[in-house]
């Protein structure tokens, strides 16, 4: 027969011993992963004027808000972080020229610049954004982060015209930086009495216009259906009671 043994319970002083470890020390319990929730995104950017003269005129328009989509090694977490940074109008400071048919637009705020570069096809009239480039060195950066992209093909426009899109837009220019716009309206070429010329809209624009124009179609094809419908019905009725 195998007697039975009866564990004791720990001293009253243990006991408290053992849960202030547990308190003090987190490593004591079993739960020791401690989850946290992404930082949420920042509110949509502020628009900024931010143009560009010559001789004593506008040559280079634009009127937008701008977010920063970065990615980079933090030096407190040690590890890579992606961080959403909004530029704002009234600390960012600008620059740039315009040629013939080459265009830049600097903005600095505080230790990040960035510069747009847009180019225009003499033969098609055609303008477009063909190079982004950033340079950011924030506190918690472990090394600057550098991102050039001469290869771009974004806001395509007209000579002479501005390019707008109300939407959010999405620019991705490398590995570890996209650049997001809002509310945007930009003319780099052709610029006349200081103000934008004709807008030609983003597709995401003409997209969000459209679908009323069809839900409105549709409805007035749906009503026109039930009004025929109506009429011939009331045609055979009538009929019925001159027969009788």
């Amino acid at each position: 027969m195998i007697p039975s043994t009866r564990k004791q319970p720990l001293p009253v002083g243990v006991t408290f011993l053992v849960v202030l470890a547990v308190a003090l020390h987190p490593s004591f319990s079993s739960d020791v992963t401690a989850t946290y929730s992404p930082p949420y995104p920042p509110s949509p950017p502020e628009r900024g004027d931010y143009n560009i003269t010559k001789n004593g005129t506008s040559c280079l328009m634009t009127h937008m808000g701008l977010q920063l989509n970065i990615t980079y090694f933090s030096r407190t977490q040690i590890k890579a972080i992606q961080e959403i940074v909004n530029l704002r109008p009234n600390m960012t400071k600008h620059s740039g020229s315009c040629e013939a048919d080459r265009a830049t637009l600097k903005l600095s705020e505080e230790n990040t610049n960035l510069t747009f570069i847009f180019s225009l096809n003499s033969t098609t009239n055609m303008y477009h954004l063909s190079g982004l480039e950033l340079s950011a060195n924030l506190s918690d950066m472990a090394q600057p982060l550098i991102v050039i992209n001469s290869s771009l093909d974004y806001l395509r426009g007209t000579l002479g015209h501005s390019y707008m899109c109300r939407k959010e837009q999405t620019f991705y220019v490398g590995q570890n930086f996209s650049l997001n716009t809002f509310q945007l309206q930009v003319q780099p070429f052709g610029v006349t009495g200081d103000q934008f010329g004709a807008a030609e809209e983003c597709d995401l624009d003409e997209d969000n216009m459209l679908i009323p124009i069809i839900v409105g179609t549709a409805l007035a094809g749906l009503v026109f259906v039930v009004l025929l419908a109506y009429l011939i019905g009331r045609k055979r009725s009538h009929a019925g009671y001159q027969t009788i």
